[in-house]
């Protein structure tokens, strides 16, 4: 006996599993993941005692994501070495994962310091992060719906985002809501931080 109906996370995903899996088009619906927005806007308001938010300091590029292939901060860096080569940011990097040792040997072969990008792991509270950060940047080969991108819009971040399947640009609107770069250009991911940073 066959399902009554399938959900996807995004209508991308579920156009996905109309195509690829031959799945009726009346038998897949989108249920966007829910989110507690009174919650995070309350510990985007927490302190978040980090040197590098304090009142003067230079603006901060900011990502968020298991340290995996899927997120590409190898595209990241490469763009932000481009930007730092301009004038003083710092890029942080909040999450883990197992590509930990080849990004920092990327972020050393860019010629960039622990001053210039930091990956302290896993931290508690991301959201006061995403309330003072300069701008969001989800740089992702691929996504479902990224979770992470809303809770940067709900924290008031700018965001720049790869145009990755999927749920980006639904997010987004298309670029309504922020910048939207095509996956694997470094050029462009570094133009568009440029412009909101």
């Amino acid at each position: 006996a066959g399902a009554d109906g399938i959900v996807a996370v995004s209508q991308a995903a579920a156009a996905d599993l109309c195509r690829f899996a031959a799945f009726p088009a009346d038998k897949v619906q989108t249920i966007y993941n829910p989110f507690d927005l009174g919650r995070i806007r309350a510990l985007a308001a927490e302190t978040f005692d980090h040197p590098w938010f304090s009142p003067g300091q230079p603006p901060v590029v900011l990502a968020i994501g298991r340290l995996t292939e899927q997120k590409n901060f190898s595209d990241l860096i490469r763009a932000f070495a481009r930007l730092r080569a301009e004038r003083t940011m710092r890029l942080l990097i909040l999450g883990e994962g197992g590509l930990r040792c080849e990004i920092e040997a990327l972020v050393a072969e860019c010629g960039l310091s622990a001053d210039d990008v930091r990956m302290p792991g896993f931290v508690v509270n991301p959201f006061a992060c995403l309330a003072r950060c300069g701008v969001f940047v989800l740089s992702s080969r691929w996504e479902g719906l990224p979770s992470v991108l809303i809770e940067a819009l709900a924290c008031g971040a700018p965001v720049v985002s790869t145009d990755c399947p999927s749920g980006p640009a639904e997010i987004l609107e298309g670029g309504r809501w922020g910048t939207l770069v095509p996956v694997g250009d470094v050029e462009a991911l570094a133009q568009a931080i440029r412009v909101l940073i």
